[in-house]
């Protein structure tokens, strides 16, 4: 890749060498993963699902929401890939990927709830 034209060079390594920077289309997965993180009640069952593994009832108990409220963040956490489920009998239990992605949001949430929640 040439280097851009800048109006303003100041010689740093990113401006000298542009294929450094990943290209716009990892920037949006990251956004789309991130947007999933912009729903306190979608965080909050995100968080319990890394402790534990969950079916729709418990969960809805755990985080006071109805059944049809936490189904539908369920859904738009798997369709994301931070979580997975399995079926045993009628009921389907819930838990945090075992991704790297998952591991590194949760526990960038619970460093963001120590430093925010600190009073």
């Amino acid at each position: 890749m040439s280097l851009p034209n800048l109006p303003h060079s100041h010689g740093q390594a990113i401006e000298l060498d542009p294929d450094k920077m990943p290209p716009a289309e990892d920037f949006q997965v990251i956004a789309d993963i991130f947007k999933q993180l912009g729903d306190s009640s979608r965080i909050r069952i995100f968080w319990l699902l890394c402790h534990c593994e969950e079916c729709v009832i418990n969960i809805s108990a755990l985080v006071d929401m109805t059944s049809p409220a936490v189904s539908h963040h369920l859904r738009q956490l798997k369709a994301s890939g931070l979580i997975v489920n399995r079926r045993e009998g009628k009921e389907v239990y819930y838990k945090a990927a075992e991704t790297e992605q998952a591991q590194l949001l949760h526990r960038m949430i619970e460093k963001l709830a120590a430093i925010a929640c600190i009073s």
